[in-house]
């Protein structure tokens, strides 16, 4: 298996790597308790990637805080040594943002877990970074509230990595992404300044910044509170399943859906490959026949409920679909969403490994993007099952390869580049919701030109002017573009040439 990014840092000697070892424990055993500190390789060895198992790296020392002075006091040790330092949570990010460096310390905030405060009257709850983004809702739900981002991975992901990736879900068109539904971050600069973005109120004195650190991918701060957002649960839901025989006119439907003045609380798509798979898993009662299937997600009042079913009914059925079904109680409707929700998992039990790639188009595109994908699935010899977030056009291909063959995964690598290029020419971007980490790190290339890239470097020297939080990640360098732009051209992928690459 390949076992290094070609962006990450060049491998210390052993010597060099043990001496650094040995001195970084030795500092920051004056800031943790020794059961807080691993350095052996058994015990980083679990620390090597994020889901993004195809690139891994052991890192120097992992620390795992259980207190915000501790992770003061590692930060400021590690400023002071210029040691660079990864911010990790559960570990369920798709774009290798948690990757270890090399001569790093991966600073885990598993153990900040606690729900510290529910406002049932302010609609709010104040939370540490290692809550579970899920366990939120099940606090919540007594009073009748929910925190509505809702990513697949809402069982294990934490709400400090929703905060890094900006991460959504299901039922983001309607109800938004982490942005939309957190009011403020608390946490510490790299030099381990205590700071806070947004305030408890809707508004926050002077710059956005709150906007800027989420998003950022643990490049500006380590964030370790938050305080998020809580709506009213609907009193109902009900989703439709709307079968096509046709990719294009699914993706017709799409545009057709929101042309008509509807905001649904989910719009997702799944193409034939991919219910293939999730029937196969969860036996959620998909239509094996269609090329595409539509879940259509109405919730509010049942009067309100009633009159989108219908209407969303009616459009779809204008659209061409050959089948329409609708949750009849609360158990067919989660039976429906169950297959949208294990699509990774299902992908995992006929691919020995998946890059799961995620680029965002128009709504109009969603036809085009896929029958171009089919294209490329001829052009690198891999097989791509998809998953869309189809009401705000984000995309979720799951090219399947074997990481254990370097051939495959070379080719994996030019597909998943390929459609980010693909995407950005459809007017769209390089990234929805899982980050740039170090997997779109290139595609950073074409989608921004070299002053767009300085105007980033530059907010994070603003935050971070040794480059000690994440480095490496996100914003390429003015020769790795270079050097992509070559490679393309040596391997005949150029697609795009219009696009931004210098």
């Amino acid at each position: 298996m390949n076992t290094a990014h070609p962006s990450a840092a060049a491998t210390p000697s052993p010597a060099e790597r043990s001496a650094r070892q040995a001195a970084v424990v030795q500092a920051l055993s004056h800031s943790v308790p020794a059961h807080a500190l691993l350095w052996n390789a058994e015990d980083t060895t679990p620390y090597e990637c994020d889901g993004l198992t195809a690139y891994r790296q052991r890192p120097l020392v992992v620390v795992l805080p259980e207190t915000h002075d501790q992770v003061q006091a590692v930060l400021q040790t590690c400023h002071r040594l210029g040691v660079p330092v990864v911010a990790r949570g559960a570990g369920t990010g798709l774009s290798g943002g948690a990757m270890p460096h090399a001569m790093g310390v991966t600073l885990s905030l598993a153990k900040f877990n606690q729900i510290l405060h529910i406002d049932p009257v302010g609609r709010t709850a104040v939370v540490q970074c290692g809550v579970r983004n899920l366990a939120i809702s099940e606090a919540a739900a007594p009073y009748g509230l929910y925190y509505a981002p809702d990513p697949s991975s809402q069982i294990a992901c934490t709400i400090g990595g929703n905060v890094a990736e900006n991460s959504g879900g299901v039922h983001c068109l309607k109800y938004g992404l982490t942005l939309h539904n957190v009011l403020q971050v608390q946490g510490f600069t790299a030099e381990g300044e205590a700071i806070t973005f947004g305030s408890q109120a809707l508004d926050a004195p002077g710059y956005d910044l709150l906007a800027a650190i989420i998003g950022s991918e643990g490049m500006l701060a380590v964030v370790t509170q938050v305080t998020v957002r809580l709506i009213p649960q609907p009193q109902l839901a009900r989703c439709i399943m709307a079968s096509f025989d046709d990719v294009r006119k699914a993706g017709a439907a799409v545009a057709d859906v929101i042309a008509a003045g509807i905001i649904p609380a989910g719009l997702e798509m799944m193409d034939k490959p991919m219910t293939a798979a999730v029937e196969d898993f969860v036996h959620a009662g998909y239509d094996l026949s269609a090329e595409a299937i539509l879940l259509c997600e109405s919730d509010g009042t049942p009067e309100e409920v009633e009159e989108e079913i219908e209407r969303m009914s009616a459009v779809l059925r204008a659209a061409g679909a050959t089948a329409i079904a609708v949750s009849q109680n609360e158990a067919e409707r989660l039976r429906f969403w169950s297959g949208r929700k294990n699509a990774f998992p299902a992908s995992g039990r006929i691919s020995p490994d998946y890059m799961c790639m995620d680029s965002t188009i128009p709504r109009k595109r969603l036809a085009d993007i896929l029958l171009a994908i089919q294209e490329m699935e001829k052009k690198y010899g891999l097989r791509c099952a998809n998953v869309f977030h189809a009401g705000d056009g984000n995309l979720h291909p799951l090219i399947l390869f074997d990481a254990n063959d370097p051939d495959q995964l070379h080719r994996c690598e030019l597909f998943g580049a390929d459609i980010l290029e693909t995407s950005v020419a459809m007017g769209g971007t390089v990234t929805g919701e899982h980050g740039v980490g170090i997997e779109k790190l290139s595609s950073m290339c074409v989608q921004f030109s070299a002053e767009e890239n300085a105007q980033m470097l530059a907010l994070k020297t603003a935050f971070d002017p040794q480059g000690l939080l994440n480095p490496g990640k996100v914003i390429p360098t003015l020769h790795r573009c270079a050097e992509y732009g070559k490679m393309l051209v040596r391997a005949g992928q150029l697609q795009h040439p219009e696009l931004p690459r210098f």
